[in-house]
């Protein structure tokens, strides 16, 4: 199992903008061979942000590598640097490979 997840710190005053951005968007996941779960989750307030996290689950890593160089990943993210005012800095990447499941 490999999961992948984006931080992303969301300016104070945009957290519903971005949740309906990410409520309304056309992920393209599922067409995908090896994805498995996706999820957003909202963190900690910080003194200028809410920390929010894109999470989602592949069979492999190689899966994942494979959405990221795919026309539903292009098709995904299309106008995502319009997006650029709600949150401070660009995305934090972190990938995690599983070692020990349940």
């Amino acid at each position: 199992m490999f999961i992948a997840m984006n931080r992303f710190k969301v300016s104070k005053g945009s957290e519903a903008a971005f949740e309906e951005v990410w409520r309304n968007r056309d992920r393209h996941l599922d067409e995908l061979e090896g994805f498995v779960d996706f999820h957003l989750l909202k963190g900690p307030e910080g003194d200028d942000h809410t920390l929010y996290a894109s999470h989602t689950i592949w069979q492999t890593r190689d899966h994942f590598v494979a959405w990221t160089k795919s026309e539903q990943f292009r098709k995904a993210h299309q106008g995502a640097g319009d997006r650029k005012p709600m949150f401070l800095g660009h995305p934090v990447f972190e990938g995690f490979e599983a070692v020990i499941g349940a």
